[in-house]
């Protein structure tokens, strides 16, 4: 029989991590899947890749494939060395759909006898891989929950369109799992599972801290000096008035309870800025200012 170089069926290095394998069989498996590629042989090849990650995937057959040594390459004659028993290994592997070399190594499924007709080889139903990837939301989206459509570059199919929904009071590191949206199974195994992790969005302004939300609020110094209502946009996406306490400093937290993620806060946080003196009547009023409301912020008590 052929030696099948699975190390080359998915193009790594012998010395390839797991993690190096993993990259190499997604990428594979997307370009030669039937669904998606038009090229001649491609359910063939994709039969190979998953062959090849049936084995490389999995440390303990990843140790006993490479045990055969490194001297063979696909395609030279190969003959399992005397005394070699697959049954060591954790037994049956093989099945239809699999190749010669593959249940000569890790042993085949077994025979099933069809009415004294003969014998034929039982599949192996293999689940399909899980995949994780990134949701981004924004504060006002983790905080409400609900469905939302979303836009994933699958490492098999490619670009296709979810609908997920997102829990309520979700936080950055949520894993949100879809059922079968993973990786194809094989010989007639169940797909895989997609795991979307939830990260923060761009939100207008709007900062996260554990279960805090943080939003740094420009004021006016008369604002901040004489205390004023002012309009603020808050995580959940409406606006409320704010009370700024009169002789209020700049880097004052103001926090209003309950209005974060989870139940957490809303941290507003007063930034005085100060107009510019563009003008000549501008210039004039700080020159007034400065004679008839002497203060020096840098001394101190």
């Amino acid at each position: 029989m052929k030696f099948e170089d699975y190390y080359a069926t998915l193009g790594v290095e012998r010395s390839a991590s797991q993690a190096e394998i993993k990259r190499a069989y997604r990428k594979a498996a997307q370009k030669h899947h039937p669904d998606r590629s038009k090229e001649p042989g491609a359910e063939a090849k994709f039969k190979e890749i998953n062959e090849a990650y049936d084995v490389l995937g999995d440390a303990e057959k990843r140790s006993r494939y490479d045990a055969l040594g490194a001297n063979y390459h696909a395609g030279d004659e190969f003959r399992p060395p005397p005394g070699f028993d697959p049954s060591q290994f954790g037994g049956q592997y093989g099945g239809a759909g699999f190749s010669d070399f593959f249940s000569s190594v890790f042993g085949a499924r077994g025979f099933e006898q069809q009415g004294g007709a003969g014998y034929s080889r039982r599949a192996r139903a293999a689940r399909g891989a899980d995949y994780e990837m990134p949701l981004s939301l924004t504060i006002q989206e983790m905080i409400e929950g609900g469905s939302k459509s979303v836009v994933i570059d699958h490492p098999e199919t490619g670009r296709k369109t979810l609908k997920v929904n997102v829990p309520k009071d979700s936080t950055p590191g949520k894993r949100v799992r879809l059922t079968g949206q993973g990786g194809s199974g094989t010989q007639g195994g169940t797909p895989g599972d997609l795991y979307l992790v939830t990260q923060l969005a761009d939100n207008r302004g709007f900062m996260l801290d554990g279960t805090d939300v943080l939003y740094d609020l420009p004021i006016t110094p008369w604002e901040a000096a004489l205390g004023e209502k002012v309009t603020v946009p808050t995580p959940a996406g409406g606006r409320i008035e704010l009370a700024i306490p009169a002789g209020s400093q700049s880097g004052k937290r103001l926090r209003l309870r309950q209005r974060g993620v989870a139940g957490g806060d809303f941290i507003v946080t007063l930034l005085i800025h100060t107009p510019p003196a563009k003008t000549d009547e501008a210039r004039a009023l700080y020159q007034e200012m400065k004679v008839s409301m002497p203060f020096d912020p840098r001394q101190t008590t």
